[in-house]
């Protein structure tokens, strides 16, 4: 056996062994990182560790009930809280708190049609400008928010 048949022996050897050991081995190794890395959470700090636990064993649908004992917020509160967001800057083409301009056309509509707005949604806007209050709370944030542009309307009772 020639020297040159030797060393064409071994490359055999080396080629079918990469490709029926180690090549299979690489793949699995990269689908199971790229499987683990799915299920890592996103952002897992030492300080939102219980939430990221809560946010992985949450079902899917949940029942909120809430608390008919708290305090109702004012429409100051409400707006600070929830539409300020928005509202506070004129971002995504909201009237801006304070501006009896852009507010004028739609106080003329009445008090129902701007609460209307506010609790169901109105173009960029979702419902409740996307938060959690009770419908009269969210009354005193359009009254409060109404009022500084110019509306005279009297701040809704917590029924």
């Amino acid at each position: 056996m020639s020297h040159h048949d030797q060393s064409h022996s071994t490359s055999q050897v080396f080629t079918s062994t990469m490709k029926t050991f180690v090549l299979p081995v690489l793949v699995v190794v990269g689908l199971v990182a790229y499987i683990a890395a799915s299920f890592r959470p996103q952002i897992v700090t030492s300080s939102n560790e219980p939430e990221a636990v809560a946010a992985r064993i949450q079902k899917v649908g949940s029942v909120e009930i809430k608390d008919a004992n708290r305090a109702a917020r004012t429409g100051e509160d409400v707006f600070k809280a929830q539409c300020s967001a928005c509202h506070a800057t004129g971002a995504a083409g909201s009237p801006k708190f304070g501006d009896a301009g852009a507010w004028g056309p739609r106080i003329a509509k009445g008090f129902d049609a701007l609460l209307n707005s506010a609790l169901k949604g109105k173009g960029n806007m979702g419902p409740q400008g996307g938060g959690d209050f009770e419908d009269f709370e969210i009354g005193r944030g359009v009254a409060y928010m109404a009022n500084a542009g110019g509306a005279k309307f009297t701040e809704p009772k917590k029924p």
